[in-house]
């Protein structure tokens, strides 16, 4: 039971695995923006007090396993999180690349599930998420040759 968290009247464990993408879906231009995007998740999951529990950023998508307390909802605490960002990413990167503005830079969904009791199975599953996508380019590669 160290896991819970408390509130005033609630004693609790909320964790999810959420995953999302970019719109533009460009491996070299998110590969220099994701860099930056780390600290800037952590900060906006703690100003809704949230906890990224683990989280990884790969080329096409971000995985991250987010702890959120019951006041709050998946939905808002995603939806501020990729708003807020695709505003910083705007602001910082806008006149160094073209297409990025912030309302149009996270595709509008998301993939979400509960973590339940098999937290670490979930937190391998993410770190081993980059060999995965390398795996696959590979063979993508090999099939068009």
């Amino acid at each position: 039971m160290q896991d819970m968290n408390s509130l005033t009247h609630s004693v609790w464990i909320c964790k999810y695995h959420v995953v999302w993408i970019p719109k533009c879906r460009k491996k070299k231009l998110y590969a220099d923006i994701a860099k930056y995007l780390e600290k800037t998740f952590h900060e906006l999951a703690m100003r809704r007090e949230s906890r990224i529990v683990e989280g990884h950023i790969c080329p096409y998508h971000i995985h991250t396993l987010i702890e959120i307390p019951p006041k709050y909802s998946i939905v808002q605490v995603v939806g501020y999180i990729k708003g807020k960002s695709a505003i910083h990413i705007a602001r910082t990167y806008r006149g160094r690349k073209q297409n990025l503005t912030g309302k149009n830079f996270w595709v509008k969904g998301y993939c979400v599930s509960t973590e339940g009791r098999d937290e670490e199975s979930i937190k391998k599953y993410i770190r081993e998420q980059e060999v995965e996508d390398k795996r696959l380019d590979q063979l993508e590669f090999f099939k068009d040759n």
